[in-house]
């Protein structure tokens, strides 16, 4: 959203105070103004609408403890730590950044993942494949502004999140964007553990997104 300059006249202890509980709450001057202002009028800036959806999903994440949550305030990402039932138990991150603005995205997941194990590293890299190439088939097709894009790098792997079809709340937002974590976080660790193959992991997939209300 454009921001503007303008010029205010005010006290001097009211700035000072703003200053206090900016630091406090680990933002700037302008923008603790910025949103005692939009609150002040009843308007919902991109910033809170995003740690609303944080919000939500660090509620929904917390009673389950495969996935666990972390945001900084006024942070336009967050992270979800899982743990795999693999040697020395490693760790995914999966990192959801909705800094993005553009009318075909919303922004991107990344699963970030850090480990020494070639068999780890390739089983994973096979999993992603895997699932680009379920979404290409099954999903991209359904999407209003056009099918999702995917990166892998060493470690890291990316998938840009669409914009939905339809105004969402943000805790609809939320509610999509911790289904779709979830669901790839469970298909994946059975991937890992080969309880599920291929063909089957690709119908566990359809049934999901036959049920999802928001197709990201």
């Amino acid at each position: 959203m454009k921001k503007t300059l303008y010029s205010l006249m005010l006290n001097d202890e009211v700035v000072r105070q703003v200053d206090i509980l900016a630091h406090r709450l680990g933002t700037s001057r302008s923008s603790l103004i910025n949103q005692i202002l939009a609150d002040y009028v009843d308007y919902t800036t991109p910033e809170r609408r995003v740690s609303d959806i944080f919000r939500t999903i660090e509620e929904i994440m917390l009673p389950q403890s495969e996935l666990v949550p972390f945001f900084a305030p006024n942070a336009q990402t967050m992270s979800l730590k899982s743990s795999l039932e693999y040697k020395y138990r490693p760790t995914v991150k999966y990192e959801v950044d909705l800094s993005a603005n553009s009318p075909r995205g919303i922004g991107e997941l990344s699963v970030i993942f850090r480990t020494q194990s070639t068999a780890l590293v390739s089983a994973l890299t096979s999993f992603f494949r895997l699932w680009k190439d379920i979404e290409d088939r099954q999903l991209s097709p359904m999407l209003p502004n056009g099918p999702v894009s995917y990166a892998l790098y060493d470690g890291k792997f990316v998938r840009s999140l669409s914009a939905p079809d339809r105004d969402c709340t943000a805790q609809e937002l939320a509610g999509a964007l911790s289904d779709y974590i979830k669901l790839f976080d469970t298909l994946m660790k059975s991937w890992l553990s080969s309880s599920l193959t291929a063909g089957q992991i690709e119908e566990q997939y359809c049934l999901k997104m036959s049920r999802a209300a928001i197709l990201l």
